[in-house]
């Protein structure tokens, strides 16, 4: 499958959009209906033992995220974030069972929808990268210091996590 480029107009007047759309519907902010989701911080240790995070791209608008999904039944949350973690991007460790953050952004459902999530991040020190995975051919992957991959996610409080992270 091939990757698509974001078209840089529309990754600009998306958000925008998307705030707007949440803007006409106040209930979904103030209601308690942010939805929950969980979220693999993926990382490697470098030359030097420098952090590396591994940082993937999103299937439909091709912006760099990092893979994160819903909550599964039967799983706890640290679980389903090493699911996510293999599903979208082939990665291979043991997740730490407690939370290291979160952040919150705004999940597009469909053309209609706009729901708030809440992402709960767990951290993976990766083990290795399977050639084979559910997601692969769908996105791409790039290993990026901190620093960068705060520079290249969107959300706010996820460049916070990334520049202020340190392995537990």
């Amino acid at each position: 499958m091939k990757l698509r480029k974001p078209d840089k107009k529309a990754a600009v007047a998306k958000p925008q959009q998307l705030l707007r759309d949440l803007a006409m519907t106040p209930d979904k902010l103030f209601s308690g209906a942010f939805r929950k989701q969980y979220g693999a911080l993926c990382f490697r240790l470098g030359e030097g033992g420098r952090i590396e995070i591994l940082v993937i791209t999103s299937r439909d608008s091709g912006r760099w995220v990092l893979p994160k999904g819903w909550p599964m039944k039967g799983k706890k949350p640290h679980e389903a974030a090493t699911i996510e973690a293999w599903e979208e991007a082939g990665v291979r460790g043991k997740a730490r069972k407690r939370s290291i953050g979160c952040y919150t952004y705004l999940k597009e459902l469909d053309s209609e929808t706009v729901v708030p999530c809440i992402v709960e991040m767990f951290q993976i020190e990766v083990e290795g990268l399977e050639a084979k995975f559910k997601e692969r051919g769908q996105r791409a992957q790039a290993w990026v210091s901190p620093d960068e991959a705060a520079r290249r996610v969107r959300e706010i409080d996820l460049k916070s996590l990334l520049v202020n992270f340190r392995p537990r």
